[in-house]
């Protein structure tokens, strides 16, 4: 199979001028220490329609015959490859029809309807959702638009890997979010091209990874389940255009943990003032979860922020606790006036911030006189955490 090459990247560069945004570099300087060099992230996540999609749809559309397109355009898509076909679509002048899973978050729902395309809710997983669009193509004569498995979405996706060598000189190691491979596929293909020496990494949700599979039996293996946050990586199999531009041109694919990109988000809103969703900050997940595996400079993709503010609060949550932010200690106290107020004075005093508190006398473990008081507790990190557990221990409480 003939892979894209420079050229044909260059070409889409040229067309997407005006059509999207070269995005900003910002640096990580809080990920610097992890990795003994600097860290920048590349935020596709501040693109047109919240990701880097609208790179390869409008290539691909663009791409297309003026008799195909006035037959319309036809996507799958949980999201952001839904957003990206509607919006260039809608700026080629063509009509565009997108299927999404029958769950998808309101969110992203909104946002495709209002970039013009007609959207239909169809399938509990994205494989029944893609399978109801490439039949209305075949219905319709609508032209399907894959997400990733096709030489101009990885043509239009490498444009990425041009602002990153162009914002970043002397960048070492490009880590990118991976689910199919478009993009990642596209950036090696031009990054390679122009710096071979340039370490490109795909990185996948370990409850979603098809890659690892894929490559160690030489073709496009299907995964049996998928259950990650990251919906926007969870694809079930590499495409054959995908899987070829991988496993020839990226030099490793790694996996990270739903902790590690729950991690990520938190990180990035936090320290960065970033929305990303799940999947986009999954290079910064392996940033986090493997410290000092990668060469800098490190340049991470953060390939998407389209997600949906139900979901970031549950996020939030999970990464506090990821993060050894959260402590919940359950403690023995005298059953006397008082004892309660003095436990919640102690925590004050160390600096822990109390999110609930529960008080009962019913527990077969409990000796006559005794209580037992579970507590949440919001705290500054790890080390904080066994403080204030050594600190009530100190103070006479049984701690369990």
């Amino acid at each position: 199979m003939q892979l894209v090459d420079l050229d044909r990247i260059q070409s889409a560069r040229t067309l997407l001028a005006g059509v999207v945004r070269k995005t900003p570099m910002e640096h990580a300087r809080d990920l610097r220490r992890l990795h003994g060099g600097p860290v920048h992230l590349k935020c596709e996540n501040l693109q047109r329609t919240g990701s880097f999609k609208i790179r390869g749809a409008y290539t691909r559309i663009h791409g297309l015959s003026e008799e195909d397109r006035a037959r319309g355009v036809v996507a799958a898509s949980a999201g952001n490859h839904a957003q990206g076909v509607a919006l260039a679509a809608a700026l080629l002048g063509a009509k565009s029809t997108v299927f999404m899973p029958q769950r998808v978050p309101l969110p992203k729902l909104a946002a495709t309807k209002g970039y013009g395309a007609d959207v239909h809710l169809h399938g509990d997983v994205l494989e029944e959702t893609l399978a109801e669009a490439i039949a209305f193509a075949e219905e319709t004569g609508a032209v399907f638009i894959h997400p990733f498995d096709h030489p101009d979405i990885i043509a239009g996706q490498g444009t990425v890997g041009l602002e990153v060598l162009e914002q970043v000189p002397g960048v070492a190691t490009i880590l990118v979010a991976t689910g199919g491979g478009g993009l990642v596929g596209g950036v090696a293909s031009a990054v390679k091209a122009v710096r071979p020496e340039v370490k490109v990494i795909g990185v996948q949700a370990e409850n979603a990874a098809a890659f690892p599979p894929s490559l160690a039996a030489g073709k496009p293996v299907r995964l049996s389940a998928l259950s990650t946050m990251a919906d926007g990586i969870a694809v079930g199999s590499p495409g054959p255009v995908s899987y070829a531009h991988v496993s020839q041109m990226v030099d490793d694919v790694v996996t990270v943990t739903e902790e590690s990109l729950s991690r990520a988000v938190l990180l990035c809103l936090e320290r960065r003032k970033l929305v990303v969703e799940p999947a986009g900050a999954a290079a910064v997940a392996a940033l986090l979860q493997h410290p000092g595996a990668f060469e800098p400079p490190i340049v991470a993709v953060l390939s998407g922020g389209n997600v949906d503010p139900l979901l970031l609060l549950q996020i939030i949550q999970h990464g506090m606790t990821a993060g050894g932010r959260y402590l919940k200690l359950r403690l023995r106290v005298p059953d006397r006036p008082g004892s309660l107020a003095g436990v919640l004075s102690k925590v004050g005093e160390l600096g822990a911030n109390v999110v609930d508190v529960e008080h009962s006398r019913i527990s077969g473990a409990l000796r006559l006189g005794e209580v037992e008081v579970s507590l949440n507790l919001e705290t500054r990190g790890p080390e904080h955490c066994a403080e204030v557990g050594a600190a009530l221990q100190r103070a006479g409480y049984t701690v369990t």
